[in-house]
């Protein structure tokens, strides 16, 4: 069936997110692996998109490794850096999609705080129907219960919906729901699928 309704990831759907290359790029990758191998950044940030405080827990992170305590707050200091570029092609079709009269939504893992400095930096972050941010919800992806919180909230249940993500196990969640999925490899390929489910026809998908 046509789904009523597009969900969009943002991390590595709209924009890259790549913490480890922003960090090669500015210490080496060698410190970097040190860094990651000593400091559970990826810890951190599973916290600060639960809802934790941004800044706080950024800087509380630091200072308990002091050995990386510079390191550490660029995660904060330089978020910007390492939430970028843009996907441009996702951009496109996320407004290509409102243009037309079809809802778009997001689903994502995002701190509050965070997700409110990005929409400072990137406008289109402003401009979906529904928004559904962990940090606010109080939920990570891949937990069920958070999609469940999805359907509730806007009222469409399985095939309704289609969703992207990057992410093998929040794809594998949405398909258990009966979700039309599209794990996110290229703008073209998403592209390419939305015009397979028929919102967009074979013009409108050439990026």
């Amino acid at each position: 069936m046509t789904p009523k309704a597009v969900i969009f990831d943002i991390g590595n759907v709209l924009i890259e997110w790549e913490p480890e290359r922003f960090y090669d790029s500015v210490i080496g990758p060698e410190k970097r692996s040190a860094l990651f191998g000593e400091v559970d950044l990826d810890g951190m940030n599973a916290a600060i998109d639960a809802g934790a405080f941004f800044k706080e827990t950024v800087y509380q992170t630091a200072r308990a490794h002091p050995k990386w305590q510079a390191e550490v707050e660029m995660w904060y200091d330089r978020w910007i850096e390492m939430a970028s570029p843009r996907i441009e092609g996702s951009i496109h079709l996320l407004r290509l999609l409102r243009a037309k009269g079809i809802a778009v939504f997001t689903l994502t893992n995002f701190g509050i705080y965070s997700f409110e400095y990005a929409q400072t930096q990137y406008d289109f972050l402003n401009e979906f129907d529904r928004f559904y941010v962990s940090g606010r919800i109080g939920l990570l992806k891949p937990d069920p219960e958070l999609y469940a919180f999805v359907e509730r909230d806007c009222g469409l249940v399985g095939a309704e919906l289609i969703f992207a993500d990057d992410r093998e196990a929040n794809i594998t969640t949405a398909k258990a729901r009966g979700w039309q999925v599209y794990q996110f490899g290229t703008a073209q390929g998403w592209a390419d699928k939305l015009v397979e489910v028929g919102l967009l026809t074979i013009k409108e998908g050439q990026l």
